[in-house]
């Protein structure tokens, strides 16, 4: 395909997109992908089950990859306006490719719809699951799940521009804000240097947080907490993705760790780059003075406390128990994680309300966490602030500030289109899957709607009703999974990039 791109004119009329360069770039990001089957392959070796279907997916993921990158040319041509159609493919593709093992081995998983959408939940980062026995998968299936979850936390584009040496491509840095969507992470290095530093300490904490369940199995404190069961927990923290091989979520495990867990969920919801200048560069007063942090820690502690009056109001829990429901959930809806210690499906409707309410707040940017992001909240604050002032005095300039630094007008003007297609998005998700649930007999009431809405489109993935924490959404018909598995994929994409390829401009101005 001979685009003005590929040709070096400008023709009125003509595809401005260099197609064939952004499908070759694909098809050299998916084969690779094929090596991430051998980690469940290791396991059903280990645990005697079939390795078949990761074998299997495995060369079909590298066969397609392999076929898309020789009979297209061009990666190295990729531009930042390529760079969103490469996202945008890449975040189709691969969940696709995860979701070969369940159509292979797991009858619960079957049907195509239900498959892409348990996959597309894992690498999106929200743990809404369609199994209705999740205990009934296998060990490597139900770690694959958890380890598609790990994956996409890290980001799949992320990681190559963190490791690949040869991904010198004019549009890396399109490639990587739109991969990393939200503000920058702010890290005064190279978008090589940036990726490579968030993989690192990406890594780091997972691996401090599995040593640390395991101390907890270990030693008799927790039984339960088996090596397994520490690795798969914390694929499912790091990554606020919330996927967990229990039935009930972190419900069996002690107290002990479930504080564990909630401590790296909280740190997982830090912007990274904080992280890394705390952590890293020992410099933990810098934790102190950012804004967004404070506002964080903050938010975390009123609707903690909402949460725990609503539960001690209505005699659900006491004591100790009441504080640690409170704390753990309260964390997990934020960080829009999704793990849960309890069924709060059943708490009061001032606690749920509340929950659902901070997914819509949502942790950092530059964190794993999905939904709206702390920071567009903070600013929106600001705007109506400088609105009131200068409403009051006219001729009053007063650029808006975060940390010290001016905000771009720009940046402001994004931040309400945003909200404004967020909002937009969450309720037609709402409506469609309310009508299709009236269509197909499926008992679901408004709010639930709204909630499942929510919490799909913002990343963490427990609704109401029988979506809830210890529920699935295998109920709802084949449409509504549909609708849901769109509003997962927009979601981790924040919308617009996915909505940049629908606008004639994109293609052709």
């Amino acid at each position: 395909m001979r685009t003005a791109a590929t040709d070096g004119r400008a023709r009125p009329g003509a595809v401005r997109v260099d197609v064939v360069g952004a499908l070759n770039l694909i098809g050299w990001i998916v084969k690779p992908i094929s090596l991430a089957f051998l980690f469940p392959t290791a396991l059903a070796l280990g645990y005697g089950e079939p390795v078949w279907p990761f074998v299997v997916s495995g060369l079909v993921t590298w066969a397609f990859g392999a076929g898309l990158e020789r009979t297209t040319s061009g990666r190295e041509r990729v531009g930042a306006r390529e760079g969103y159609l490469v996202v945008v493919l890449i975040w189709m593709l691969v969940p696709a490719s995860g979701a070969l093992p369940y159509l292979l081995s797991e009858p619960q998983l079957s049907n195509p719809i239900d498959a892409y959408f348990e996959s597309m939940s894992g690498f999106s980062g929200c743990a809404a699951t369609v199994v209705a026995d999740v205990e009934g998968l296998s060990r490597s299936v139900a770690m694959w799940r958890q380890f598609t979850a790990w994956m996409g936390g890290l980001g799949i584009i992320v990681l190559f521009l963190a490791v690949l040496p040869r991904m010198n491509i004019a549009g890396r840095q399109a490639l990587f804000r739109t991969e990393a969507p939200g503000p920058e992470l702010g890290l005064e290095a190279t978008i090589r240097e940036t990726a490579r530093r968030y993989v690192v300490l990406y890594v780091g904490i997972t691996a401090t947080e599995i040593l640390v369940l395991a101390v907890l199995g270990w030693t008799g404190v927790d039984p339960r907490m088996t090596l397994y069961q520490a690795v798969a927990h914390t694929f499912g923290t790091i990554s606020t993705a919330g996927f967990s091989p229990e039935a009930r979520s972190v419900e069996p495990f002690a107290p002990a760790s479930q504080w564990a867990i909630a401590f790296f969920m909280v740190a997982a919801g830090t912007n990274f780059a904080l992280l890394f200048t705390g952590i890293v560069r020992h410099r933990l007063s810098a934790l102190g003075r950012d804004e967004e942090f404070r506002a964080y820690l903050l938010l975390l502690a009123v609707a903690t406390l909402v949460v725990l009056v609503g539960l001690l109001s209505a005699d659900v829990a006491a004591g100790g128990s009441a504080i640690r429901h409170a704390v753990f959930n309260t964390v997990s809806m934020m960080t829009t994680t999704g793990f849960a210690s309890t069924d709060f499906n059943l708490w009061p409707p001032l606690a749920t309300m509340v929950l659902f309410g901070a997914v819509l707040v949502s942790a950092s940017a530059g964190s794993t966490a999905g939904s709206i992001k702390l920071v567009r909240h903070l600013v929106i604050v600001k705007m109506l602030r400088r609105e009131i002032h200068q409403t009051l005095h006219p001729d009053l300039v007063a650029p808006l500030r975060l940390n010290g630094a001016v905000i771009d007008e720009r940046v402001l003007r994004a931040i309400i289109v945003f909200l404004f297609l967020f909002v937009g998005v969450c309720v037609f998700g709402a409506v469609a899957i309310l009508i299709d649930s009236a269509l197909q007999d499926v008992h679901l009431t408004a709010f639930q709607s709204l909630a499942d809405s929510v919490t799909l489109l913002g990343g963490a993935g427990p609704g109401l009703g029988f979506a809830g924490p210890m529920g699935s959404y295998a109920p709802f018909g084949e449409f509504s999974k549909l609708v849901l598995t769109a509003e997962m994929y927009l979601g981790r994409l924040e919308i617009i990039p996915a909505l940049v390829l629908f606008s004639s401009r994109y293609w052709r101005a």
